[in-house]
């Protein structure tokens, strides 16, 4: 089960939150959309059910069947979001997608940071003996605050994130791109550490730079995506 927030009226808006995160974190953004909008949270994420194998194609193919079929929409995805937002826009999962930004997109891996991933994906669920606690590390993951990222179990409570899905590993730019059916814009905080504007010139030629924001800009600042909601018109 995908877990799905939705509300508006209008062109349909489907925000896509990052590795770790949970829909919640689109919370400030939907004022300044002029539509509808479809908040999920990825599968093994938040209120989501976890999927046996994580890849960008299988998150991909686990949220299409909540994206309604037979109308256009634009996505808005946010690091590990915008890449599955990338595939969605291929076609290949019956999602006809209009338009796609993905923001904050870490497009450059090294050999350390597919080890460490890797490593974290390994790693075995931890309770904690309250829900502030879970919370705390839960935001912690996500580099973000969020509240819908825990789960109580018989011992306590535990982060509800996956951490296999950690393992998903470094996206194929070039391969997505190509594939891509929709108007596609990259983007990034003039600051953002994992995904600096300059390593997306690689793949287009003039990507968005946020002046003065981050890495979770949707968060930190949502009013500076104005000239990204308005490319997705």
């Amino acid at each position: 089960m995908i877990h799905v927030e939705r509300g508006g009226d209008g062109p349909l808006l489907v925000l896509l939150h990052g590795l770790g995160a949970t829909g919640e974190v689109w919370r400030d953004v939907v004022p300044h959309w002029e539509g509808s909008w479809l908040v999920p949270d990825l599968p093994g994420h938040g209120r989501s059910d976890p999927i046996e194998r994580y890849s960008f194609g299988t998150f991909a193919g686990a949220l299409a069947p909540v994206i309604p079929a037979g109308e256009p929409v634009a996505i808005l995805g946010h690091s590990l979001g915008g890449v599955v937002g990338l595939a969605l826009a291929s076609g290949w999962f019956g999602v006809t997608v209009s338009s796609v930004v993905g923001l904050g997109i870490k497009v450059q891996w090294s050999d350390e940071d597919l080890a460490r991933a890797a490593s974290f994906a390994e790693r075995p669920a931890k309770t904690y003996d309250n829900r502030d606690d879970a919370v705390e590390r839960a935001s912690k993951v996500a580099g973000v605050p969020i509240e819908h990222g825990v789960t109580e179990v018989d011992e306590g409570w535990q982060i509800s994130l996956d951490a296999k899905a950690f393992a998903v590993g470094a996206p194929d730019m070039r391969g997505l791109l190509q594939a891509c059916r929709a108007r596609v814009t990259l983007a990034a905080g003039e600051h953002d550490h994992m995904g600096p504007p300059a390593h997306l010139t690689s793949f287009v030629p003039s990507p968005v730079v946020l002046d003065g924001q981050g890495h979770n800009v949707h968060v930190e600042a949502p009013a500076a995506l104005a000239p990204l909601l308005e490319k997705l018109h």
